[in-house]
């Protein structure tokens, strides 16, 4: 039988040519209860940026993002859960595959599709994360030289190098605020 070609555009990339990676805007609370945003000074290549990196063989990508933001930041962090539009469908329901509002997740609110040329497909999962710890160090493999710092989450937003990075950052900070003054309004 001769393969059929799908009605909408796809695209096949094997293992040897994507990684997957993980990351998080992590967020804490100052004292006055305003919410604030780490954002990572690379040291070498002078840049700020939001944590991320590699998915382990055999890691969840939610279980990797929150080790990658430990890893790079050396904060204790967990998954934020929030309200957010998703077509992923609830637990062990059969519903249709359109946008809906769920209450109370913690699944990925974005994914970076990085095009690396002859290097493939960065594959990025990004999450919410709180800091739940205080600050360790010694958490950065030997190549990494980052500064963890929070800033307000405006302030941080505006620091950060990369568009993309800013485009995250603000739909974030736009989410965890929205579900905030959802669960005040009840």
């Amino acid at each position: 039988m001769q393969a059929l070609s799908r009605p909408h555009s796809s695209r096949v990339l094997f293992s040897e040519s994507f990684v997957i990676c993980a990351g998080s805007v992590l967020f804490r609370s100052d004292t006055a209860g305003r919410w604030q945003i780490c954002v990572l000074h690379n040291r070498v290549d002078n840049v700020h940026v939001l944590p991320k990196g590699r998915k382990d063989c055999g890691e969840n990508i939610d279980e990797a993002a929150v080790r990658e933001t430990y890893e790079e930041t050396g904060y204790p962090c967990k998954l934020l859960t929030c309200r957010m539009t998703t077509r992923a469908p609830l637990p062990y329901t059969n519903m249709l595959d359109e946008p809906r509002i769920v209450d109370d997740i913690s699944e990925p609110f974005a994914i970076t599709l990085r095009d690396l040329k002859e290097k493939g497909t960065k594959i990025i999962w990004w999450y919410l994360t709180v800091v739940n710890g205080e600050r360790e160090e010694g958490t950065q493999t030997d190549s990494e030289d980052f500064r963890p710092e929070f800033f307000q989450a405006d302030d941080a937003i505006r620091r950060l190098t990369f568009q993309d990075d800013k485009d995250i950052a603000q739909r974030a900070l736009t989410l965890v605020d929205s579900y905030i003054a959802a669960r005040h309004a009840t």
